[in-house]
This record gives structure tokens, C-alpha cells and sequence, in this order.
């Protein structure tokens, strides 16, 4: 099995055993209309994809999607520079998937580059730079597993400290609940924003239609909303339920980028 594949499916595992907390302008944006509430506020979605950098199952059908997603490209990976070029030359919103250390599982299942809570101040900063270099276009940073790293305060002052020098925010996926990101974002003034549903830790399609539901009755409540999916094992089933459910969820929400959910977004641009 090809060494990232083996990478995406061991992390897959490690989702469903620790239990995750939760540009140019397309051809296909056609005009600005925020999608509101009853009471005036917007409703916005953001699809954030991980694991792009391997030509993995799913990359075109998740490029190809009518809306615009957020495309995490993990670097130093053999197709890292042609997918992150791809997302962003169709209008799509890029960001680097950073590796960083699980409590469970081998390093060596985290791919190159990995952030460990085991390196020096100095590695990290080097490492986190590099990894930025790596992803062209990049606007932001997520965190790839994480979860002992996430948690670890020193560690997370150190990547917010390079965020803030490279003007990018910080995106938590949330897959520790004792994560420091949002302490150590607004210690240095790093816009932050957090997942709040992955769509496809279960490689099954009835699983990601579920988490699409959860997501349609989510929005009256909670007019922002960050999902993450996958390229990679169940890149297919997810690009598939999302084309399906896109035109319903449209009627109450606009699809937008990562960025446009910052504490100071973009005009919102609908998608059609």
C-alpha cells in the first residue's frame, strides 16, 4: 500500500477511536447575495477538505464541486504544489494541512515534517515555516491529527507566533478537547476559527448523508458552520453526498471560504 494512503487510513482509525471534537474569481461565481436569517443574519457554510498533497481518491470530484471549499494540503508530499495550484486556479481557498503529533499512534504515520512535542523551540519554528513555504497560495494553517500537540501550550505559542510573522490564521480542527489554539491565537492576535462537524470519519456514505442532515438542521441554531471531509478513502463517497446535498442546503445557507468565517470576513460572495 502507498505510504500515504496507509498515512490517511491509519488516520481515519485514529478519528473513530479518539473520537474527534468535534483569489480569482471562478467561472462558476456569479453574483454577491448573502443568504440571511429571519432575523438578518447571515448563514454561511464552509467546507474544509484535508489530506490533499498525494493525489488522493477524490481530488478532482472534490475540485470540481459547484461551491467553494477550503483545500488543506498537508506539504512535502509528492503532488503538494499541483493540488495546492489546482484548489487555488479554480478559486478555491487553500490552506496547510500541518502534521502534528496524535496521543496514539507512530510518528512515522504523521508523514514529513511533523510537529512533535519531543523538538526544540527552534525546530519547530523551522519546521512550521517550511511547511508553509511548501503549500503556494496558502492563506492558513490547520492542524493534521494533533492531538497531543494541540494540547501542548509551548507548542501551540510557537506555530501561533509564525501564523501571526506570515499573516495567516489558524484553523482548529478540534481533535483534542484540551487543545491551547485558541488561548495561544489570542494571546498574539491570530484570527481562529474551529471545526464543528467532520463529515466523514465513518468511510460510508449512509454515515456522511447522516452528518449532512446534522449539518441542514444545525444551521437555524448556529448561523456559522465549519465541516471538514477527506480526500482519500472516502474522498468519492464524500464528494458525492456533498454534490447531492448542495442545492437544499443552498436554500438556507450560502457556501463560502474559510476566511469569509474570520472576525473580520470578506464581503460574502454567492456561489450558484
Amino acid at each position: 500500500m502507498p505510504a500515504m494512503r496507509r498515512i490517511a487510513m491509519i488516520s481515519a482509525v485514529f478519528m473513530i477511536l479518539t473520537g474527534y471534537a468535534c483569489p480569482a474569481r471562478p467561472a462558476f461565481a456569479s453574483r454577491w447575495s448573502p443568504t440571511e436569517t429571519g432575523g438578518g443574519e447571515l448563514r454561511r457554510i464552509a467546507v474544509v477538505i484535508d489530506d490533499f498533497g498525494s493525489a488522493m481518491k477524490g481530488t478532482e470530484e472534490i475540485l470540481s464541486l459547484p461551491i467553494p471549499i477550503t483545500a488543506a494540503v498537508m506539504p512535502f508530499l509528492p503532488t503538494t504544489r499541483r493540488d495546492a495550484e489546482e484548489a487555488h486556479r479554480r478559486g478555491h481557498e487553500v490552506i496547510v494541512h500541518l502534521p502534528m503529533e496524535p496521543i496514539r499512534g507512530k510518528r512515522s504515520w504523521l508523514g514529513p515534517g511533523a510537529i512533535t512535542t519531543d523538538l526544540s523551540d527552534e525546530e519547530i519554528r523551522k519546521r512550521v515555516n517550511a511547511a508553509i513555504d511548501d503549500v503556494p497560495h496558502a492563506r492558513g494553517v490547520n492542524n493534521h491529527m494533533g492531538s497531543k500537540a494541540t494540547a501542548d501550550p509551548r507548542v501551540m505559542r510557537i506555530v501561533m507566533d509564525v501564523c501571526r510573522e506570515r499573516g495567516l490564521y489558524f484553523l482548529d480542527s478540534r481533535t483534542s478537547p484540551r487543545s491551547q489554539a485558541a488561548a495561544e491565537a489570542e494571546r498574539v492576535g491570530v484570527p481562529l476559527v474551529d471545526n464543528d462537524l467532520f463529515l466523514d470519519e465513518v468511510y460510508s456514505a449512509s454515515h456522511v448523508h447522516k452528518q449532512l442532515r446534522k449539518l441542514a438542521l444545525s444551521i437555524d441554531r448556529q448561523p456559522d458552520i465549519i465541516v471538514i471531509g477527506h480526500v482519500g478513502p472516502p474522498g468519492l463517497i464524500t464528494a458525492a453526498a456533498l454534490r447531492s446535498a448542495i442545492p437544499n442546503l443552498r436554500e438556507d445557507a450560502d457556501f463560502v471560504r474559510l476566511s469569509e468565517m474570520l472576525p473580520e470576513p470578506a464581503p460574502l460572495l454567492k456561489w450558484k
